[in-house]
């Protein structure tokens, strides 16, 4: 049986139980494989040695930690040094250049970067930071001189990690992360998921990303289970993945179930031990395809970075729906601080009060859950508002309290004196099949106020028929009357973050100036825009 302290772990107390410091620590003498990369694999023991070694170096450094690495067995092994050490590792963003990256280094004051050969060239010159690059003589050198750390002392409110966000909307903030909250998140996953030491997790989403470490990573020290790690996600090496290494968890973000229902389809697919799919931000169609084709469970969930905020899927939950709130996460007019009324349809499913029934997603209950963003305390004064935590996301809920997705908070578009959130037209048309990707935004018109233009990127062989899409969008019955895209845009793909959330911010600056085909609506079809007419 276990003992009360046991027992009572991963509920949703206040941290002050455990960090994520004990828990790495608690694998030192765990001789079952944790690790799997390539062709090599490490025990549990071997790891948290090697983590030791790192966080000697760490801790020398004398300040915060910053990682410019791939996946891989040092991103990890700097990843839990760090933890060990009780030094703030800082996950830096490598799609970042020039004067941004070097803002992001002396943001969050890093002390020593850490890279590799690949990306040292990167940092070169950016900043007055020691670098250490792990694949050389002199990491290795250095590695061989040092003596494996003793775990610091860390309590819960020490800074384990500073994770920026994705910056869709504005420059990327990092989002602190303390060793109790990681604790703390591990032990929930860990119960919730009913996960055990006999799973093996696949983490190949990016780790400067906060998917990775808390849906991925944590839940695998918690376990001591099997972490199999891969540089960079592929579709096609996903299912033999699965199979060789016997995954039963994988963590996802955004399009990674898309693109692996796009590979050719095979009768043994769902063949493997793959059990759980645990993520955001998938399309509802490839939730249940995934699940359906791979003989697996899919949960999909709202979760922010930064911590506060849940919503979950349960049982009986409606298609597009994103489940059901916890307590005091509600749906807030941010003009009048009261809850928004529940949304009411027609017949057809189309919403009739967007209005009143839209309103950003709010956690009421504690603002002390979210734990700031560092340096900069503008960002943290803009999302603590009211005593509240405000997730800068917009949402309406049904009568029976399941969740709707209606976009970020400037993803509102007023059309002829009607404003209605881009997410539910995006969702519409993306059940169109020559559809792959679609990102709906509003482009200013001086007569009606916006005009809709859609941003689509087909299905592989597909062209876009301009008469089947318009019979398509009038045999749909829940589309309101001013959601009809006045433009069509084709991209080759949508420009996306690393982590693939969808960035609007061009395609909205840029509206019909593009070289990019542009079909415009007039007389009830679709007909495309000439040189000329994007000129005017």
């Amino acid at each position: 049986m276990p003992d009360e302290k046991t027992a009572l772990l991963g509920d949703d107390r206040p941290a002050g139980e455990v960090t994520f410091a004990e828990l790495v620590a608690a694998r030192a003498a765990d001789d079952r494989t944790a690790l799997g990369f390539e062709d090599a694999s490490w025990t549990w023991r071997e790891v948290v040695t090697e983590s030791r070694r790192r966080a000697t170096l760490a801790r020398a450094a004398g300040g915060h930690v910053g990682l410019f690495l791939e996946n891989g067995p040092e991103h990890l092994f700097w990843l839990l040094g760090c933890a060990l050490a009780g030094v703030p590792a800082v996950e830096l963003n490598p799609t970042r250049r020039g004067a941004e990256l070097a803002r992001d280094i002396a943001h969050t004051d890093c002390a020593l970067l850490v890279t590799e050969t690949s990306r040292a060239p990167l940092i070169e010159g950016l900043a007055d930071v020691p670098a250490l690059t792990v694949d050389t003589g002199d990491h290795t050198g250095r590695l061989a001189g040092t003596h494996p750390a003793e775990v610091a002392p860390v309590t819960p409110e020490t800074i384990f990690s500073l994770v920026f966000t994705s910056g869709t909307t504005s420059a990327p903030k990092a989002v602190i992360c303390t060793q109790g909250r990681l604790g703390r998140i591990a032990l929930q996953q860990r119960d919730r998921r009913g996960l055990t030491r006999d799973d093996v997790f696949y983490v190949v989403m990016p780790m400067f990303h906060s998917n990775a470490l808390m849906a991925g990573i944590a839940p695998a020290v918690a376990t001591g289970g099997r972490l199999v790690l891969r540089r960079k996600f592929s579709a096609s090496g996903f299912l033999p993945d699965v199979r060789r290494h016997g995954v039963t968890f994988f963590n996802y973000v955004g399009k990674p179930l898309s693109y692996v229902l796009a590979t050719p389809e095979r009768p043994d697919d769902a063949d493997n031990p793959l059990r759980i799919a645990f993520g955001n931000e998938a399309a509802e169609r490839d939730i249940g395809e995934f699940a359906r084709r791979f003989g697996c469970t899919v949960i999909d969930s709202y979760g922010s970075s930064e911590g506060e905020i849940r919503l979950n899927r349960v049982p009986g939950t409606p298609p597009g729906s994103l489940g059901v709130a916890e307590a005091g996460t509600l749906v807030i007019d941010p003009e009048t601080l009261r809850e928004c009324p529940p949304a009411e349809f027609d017949e057809h499913g189309v919403l009739l009060n967007a209005d009143e029934a839209i309103g950003e997603i709010v956690d009421t209950t504690g603002a002390g859950k979210f734990e700031g963003y560092y340096n900069n305390p503008e960002a943290t004064a803009k999302r603590v508002r009211n005593g509240w935590t405000w997730s800068g996301d917009l949402a309406y809920r049904d009568a029976a309290g399941y969740w709707y997705f209606a976009g970020r908070d400037d993803d509102w578009l007023r059309v002829d004196g009607e404003n209605f959130a881009a997410a539910p037209l995006e969702r519409l048309l993306a059940r169109f099949d020559a559809f792959a990707d679609v990102a709906v935004y509003a482009v200013p018109d001086e007569h009606v106020g916006d005009q809709v233009m859609a941003a689509v990127a087909l299905a592989p062989g597909r062209t876009f028929d301009p008469s089947a899409f318009t019979a398509f969008l009038a045999a749909q019955p829940d589309l309101g009357t001013k959601w009809t895209p006045r433009y069509i845009r084709l991209v080759e793909a949508l420009p996306r973050t690393p982590t693939n959330k969808v960035i609007k911010r061009g395609l909205r600056k840029e509206a019909q100036d593009t070289t990019d085909p542009v079909y415009e609506h007039r007389n009830a079809t679709y007909t495309p825009r000439t040189q000329r007419q994007r000129a005017r």
